[in-house]
């Protein structure tokens, strides 16, 4: 796309961007403005943080007081999963509350080229517009990664973001200041928790928004690969770290071929190791420095908080380092699809110290905070998102969970996964003439993933049964333009995909750039 063409394009988004936030505003009317008691809505959404790297989920090494705190102040979700194990469709989901197969994003977008040859989301019904229309005061601070970085997304009144890729962690930073070319020095974080405080301190004192509550979207990527650049002294805390919390595993074959190993040399994979431990207890101590700032100035409790991730991550586990894009075909494991999730919100009766175990995923994080915001989509707009998220704030609120779901569903590209409570079903589809094989393990009796039991005659009863509840999934929730099963038609996001593996040789490790 040239300059030109890329103008005009920008051009005639802005104007579609307008029409829908206006459609929008008058779907909800009055009814979104009653009542003073909305909470303002604070969501970290950080990059490759594993839900296995935090002291609240049970790491006895990680030092992430700040995480700990929020767990203690309200609900920890034990069991929220992605809906695809890497990031830009991730996000997406998060943004838009549907699956890839609806949005269109089914790998992380290349930065220069992919990012601006396609509409991506455009045309999309984003959860920034919904609260902008419904009287929030919104903003993004961090990683977006969903196509066309540099420009303001729909219904974001306040965009900060990338103006190439996110690197590096530390040096020059490059930085869209509302589609604006800045540049900054230093750690990267801290410049990003600058920005934040900066939109809290002027939500609080410009009049034209005091009296609104606020939507803010906060992403980190400190624990983003490469693993080479956490502050010196966060890296220095874990010098003496045993890392027994990782599991010295061996790559298991029944799932394909690694890409993304071990270090050759267990220096080398220690030094791995401390970065990004010290990688979490960086993006710790930013949020730290976020709570406190809401705590100082008195909208702490009227503040739902979010902390999650947009997948996860193995470092070492399996034998693998990194997420659904280290193997080959693209992988499934525990350590790459579970996240992260913990919500606190102490004024709209958020449990505090709770576990919950509900079968969670970006969707229903969607619809909670919609619903948490007073927000409820009319029978057309609801119809056009077609989102298959539910609402799990009134068991945040310690009510029963009324037939809540017992399986998750998490999709890559031409891959697709069902997890029960003791199963994992893995359905592969062909691309390009070329089909990589369905797995199946019993969690139960192999937590660990390491024996494929897709050949066992005593489970192709269970195999059945769950294949027959993913085509039923799918066939509500995918839109044939943007369907997983036919990636031949789909716009290419990054050539280092795993199903374009097969059809020539793999680019830089096939992880995520």
């Amino acid at each position: 796309m040239d300059a030109i063409a890329r103008r005009e394009f920008l051009k005639a988004a802005g104007a579609a961007a307008a029409t829908s936030a206006f459609t929008v505003e008058r779907v909800f009317g009055d009814s979104a403005q009653a009542g003073g008691s909305r909470p303002n809505i604070l969501v970290f959404l950080t990059d490759d943080h594993g839900q296995w790297l935090q002291g609240a989920y049970g790491n006895s090494e990680v030092k992430t007081p700040n995480f700990d705190r929020l767990a203690a102040r309200g609900t920890r979700m034990a069991n929220a999963f992605t809906t695809t194990p890497v990031c830009s469709p991730a996000r997406a989901s998060f943004f838009t509350g549907r699956m890839p197969s609806q949005h269109g994003i089914h790998d992380w977008i290349d930065w220069v080229k992919a990012s601006y040859e396609h509409p991506w989301l455009h045309g999309q019904t984003l959860i920034s517009e919904l609260m902008q229309s419904a009287g929030y005061h919104t903003g993004l601070v961090g990683k977006w990664h969903c196509g066309h970085d540099r420009e303001p997304q729909p219904g974001f009144d306040r965009w900060y973001s990338y103006w190439n890729a996110q690197y590096p962690h530390d040096g020059t930073q490059n930085f869209s200041d509302q589609g604006v070319h800045v540049t900054e020095e230093g750690q990267q974080s801290p410049h990003l928790t600058k920005q934040v405080i900066d939109f809290l301190r002027s939500h609080r004192t410009d009049k034209s928004t005091a009296e609104k509550p606020f939507f803010l979207f906060v992403g980190y990527v400190d624990t983003h690969s490469p693993h080479d650049a956490a502050p010196k002294e966060l890296v220095e805390m874990y010098r003496d770290a045993t890392f027994h919390d990782i599991p010295d595993e061996s790559f298991a074959p029944c799932h394909g071929k690694v890409l993304s190993g071990k270090a050759p040399k267990p220096e080398m994979e220690r030094k791995r190791q401390e970065e990004y431990y010290a990688a979490a207890s960086s993006v710790d101590r930013e949020v730290g420095k976020v709570l406190a700032e809401l705590e100082t100035s008195g909208q702490l409790e009227n503040t739902l908080v979010v902390y999650t991730g947009d997948h996860g991550l193995n470092a070492g586990h399996h034998g693998v380092w990194e997420k659904g894009n280290a193997t080959t075909p693209q992988n499934f494991l525990e350590e790459s699809i579970r996240i992260g999730c913990t919500l606190a919100w102490p004024a709209g009766g958020i449990i505090a110290g709770r576990v919950s175990d509900l079968m969670v995923n970006h969707c229903d994080l969607f619809a909670t905070l919609l619903d948490a915001a007073g927000i409820t989509l009319d029978a057309s707009t609801a119809a056009k998102i077609n989102s298959p998220g539910r609402s799990y704030l009134p068991a945040l609120r310690g009510k029963p969970a009324d037939r809540w779901r017992t399986e998750q569903i998490v999709e890559y590209g031409n891959a697709r996964m069902i997890r029960t409570d003791s199963h994992k079903l893995i359905l592969r589809y062909p691309f390009g003439g070329i089909r990589y094989p369905d797995e199946f393990y019993d969690l139960k009796a192999d937590p660990r993933e390491t024996v494929d039991r897709i050949d066992d005659p005593q489970m192709s009863g269970l195999v059945k049964e769950l294949t027959a509840k993913v085509d039923e999934y799918f066939a509500k929730y995918s839109e044939p333009e943007h369907d997983g099963l036919t990636m031949e038609s789909q716009p290419r996001c990054t050539p280092a995909s795993p199903w374009l593996r097969g059809l020539k040789a793999p680019a830089a490790k096939g992880a995520e750039k």
